[in-house]
């Protein structure tokens, strides 16, 4: 892999990280769960040890969650390449909601790349403060 090989990598992982959260805040719930492999699982910040496992699952846990206006500003994006189709990833978030104190926490990511492109494979999400 070359140096342009792995900066392409980290650059579209690290998309995925500001879609994500764009998404979220956008209420576009389909399109976030679209954005983990079919096989990918996810744990909240507010429950670290709770994995949903699976697209579908993934999609039926935000479309139940109850409409709140949210803006996620993510941070500190680092990403490793491991080899051509996986990659880990770190980044920190700053949770602002319209009924409540700020959040602060992080996100610790696995990546795959998949036929539609790089998703997450994992998404673990922790609150710091």
């Amino acid at each position: 892999m070359t140096p342009e090989d792995a900066r392409a990598i980290e650059a579209d992982c690290a998309k995925l990280v500001a879609r994500y959260a764009n998404l979220n805040d956008a209420g576009r719930w389909t399109e976030v769960a679209d954005l983990y492999a079919e096989d990918g699982r996810m744990s909240r910040p507010t429950a670290p040890d709770v994995w949903i496992v699976g697209r579908a699952a993934i999609l039926d846990a935000f479309l139940a969650r109850p409409a709140r206006t949210t803006r996620h500003v993510c941070s500190n994006v680092v990403i490793d390449v491991i080899d051509a189709d996986h990659a880990v990833g770190e980044s920190a978030m700053l949770l602002f909601t319209g009924d409540g104190a700020p959040k602060v926490g992080s996100f610790h990511d696995r990546f795959i790349r998949t036929d539609a492109g790089w998703r997450f494979a994992e998404r673990r999400g922790s609150l710091t403060f």
